[in-house]
């Protein structure tokens, strides 16, 4: 199956999706958000590596910024922070202005640590299987960089880690089709999301969390009128 380019999903809402699915409703269903410190340190570590014209050479490393990605197989579209072109023997691709052949390495960026579940792993491996498709390549490895630790954690793209993304990007477009909102599941991790006073654990599982908003919104504006 192949997906128009109008029907494609943010890429970086596999990360939301693996991690919440109410989460990913909010934000890309119902198009809710709110920053909190957090989200914050998160998009100026972004912002410190978006540069769409940023080149540099490091040896048998060329390092490019903020590289436009797509997938019509997986229907995801998004931007990968970092995408080193590493020197290699064979099985790599041609660089304009560039000798020999170069192996694509995504890198993205993150404010803290390493989480307990893969959230962010299949971040990366959407990214690299979006690069395999534009580039005609294999994309064997990948890596995490974390803010909080200063440190990379190589991610391998292997056919496990293909298979979960492929799955999961399925069940994005499900949901997002759907246009419904899934009923909230309390987890420790509530407590940091900065959605938790949005995400109202205690309405109805079958009315949209934006919808609930707007009708406190105008039941509030009637009750505040001049009598």
């Amino acid at each position: 199956m192949r997906y128009d380019e109008e029907d494609c999903l943010p890429i970086s809402g596999i990360q939301h999706f693996t991690f919440c699915r109410r989460q990913y409703a909010l934000i890309h269903i119902e198009r809710l958000w709110v920053e909190n410190t957090l989200t914050f340190d998160g998009r100026v570590m972004h912002r410190q590596v978006e540069d769409p014209f940023y080149l540099e050479s490091r040896g048998t490393v060329i390092v490019s910024r903020s590289v436009p990605l797509i997938s019509t197989k997986l229907g995801l579209y998004g931007i990968a922070d970092v995408v080193e072109f590493r020197s290699c023997e064979a099985g790599g691709v041609v660089l304009e202005g560039r000798k020999g052949m170069w192996q694509p390495y995504p890198v993205e960026y993150k404010r803290g640590r390493g989480k307990p579940d893969d959230r962010d792993i299949v971040q990366v491996g959407a990214q690299a299987m979006c690069l395999e498709e534009m580039l005609h390549t294999a994309v064997s490895e990948g890596a995490l960089y974390y803010g909080q630790t200063r440190r990379r954690q190589m991610v391998l793209i292997d056919d496990s880690l293909r298979s979960r993304v492929t799955v999961l990007a399925q069940q994005m477009h499900d949901m997002y089709d759907s246009g419904r909102t899934p009923a909230p599941t309390k987890m420790k991790a509530c407590d940091r999301c900065s959605l938790r006073d949005l995400c109202l654990p205690k309405i109805s599982s079958h009315k949209r969390v934006g919808d609930y908003i707007r009708i406190m919104s105008k039941e509030k504006e009637v009750g505040n009128r001049p009598l």
